[in-house]
């Protein structure tokens, strides 16, 4: 039977998972991304390395992340349009399950106007999946992890972008489990300040990490 690609993988779990549509994304989500200005201070190298074995999310995590991320703005059209940031009324634009940044449908950048179908929300998650998870391995390099820890990982760095260089990775790499597990905690701030959304979303993850295999 031919081998499926990372993405198809996602997909197939996405699929799996597509009736699972809350009506309103849980705080905590893309309108919510935590700056890593924030922990500029608190935050330090991890320990990154160039032989990352290939791994993909889980349901669980995949799960995780849709419910704190959602798919707003569900027009009476059908269709899902872009809106902004909460904390500055303007940039960083989202849309779909957290996207911004790149429009990969119209070319530029996500902004004031921009609108998908469903089907394009949903394609462009997947894609989010399989390169913040290839991220996340690329970080963890050979260290020993769970499904359920790579996929708290996943959903932090799909929220921070920071797996490079946070504490949590060098603590996890290291192998201190629950040292790992209370880092999550910090990163509750975006703009300056700690919101309830993102302390709920990272007990979750936390929860999700350490849950046993």
């Amino acid at each position: 039977m031919p081998k499926q690609s990372t993405v198809s993988l996602i997909a197939t779990l996405i699929e799996g998972l597509r009736t699972f549509r809350p009506a309103a994304p849980e705080q905590g989500g893309a309108g919510e991304r935590t700056a890593g200005a924030d922990f500029a201070s608190q935050d330090s190298v991890s320990c990154v390395s160039n032989t990352a074995p290939a791994r993909i999310i889980g349901a669980g995590g995949i799960a995780l992340i849709k419910r704190f991320e959602g798919c707003a703005r569900l027009r009476l059209d059908g269709l899902v349009e872009a809106y902004p940031d909460p904390g500055t009324g303007s940039e960083p634009w989202t849309i779909g399950w957290g996207a911004t940044g790149r429009d990969h449908v119209h070319g530029g950048r996500i902004g004031p106007g921009t609108v998908w179908t469903q089907a394009q929300c949903d394609a462009r998650l997947t894609d989010d999946l399989a390169r913040y998870a290839a991220e996340v391995a690329a970080a963890l390099g050979d260290a020993p992890t769970t499904q359920s820890q790579f996929d708290a990982l996943v959903s932090f760095h799909y929220n921070t972008g920071a797996i490079a260089r946070a504490t949590l990775t060098a603590k996890h790499c290291k192998g201190d489990t629950e040292g790992a597990a209370r880092e999550f905690a910090r990163w509750n701030r975006a703009g300056g300040r700690v919101l309830k959304g993102l302390v709920r979303r990272r007990a979750e993850e936390a929860e999700l990490y350490l849950t046993p295999q």
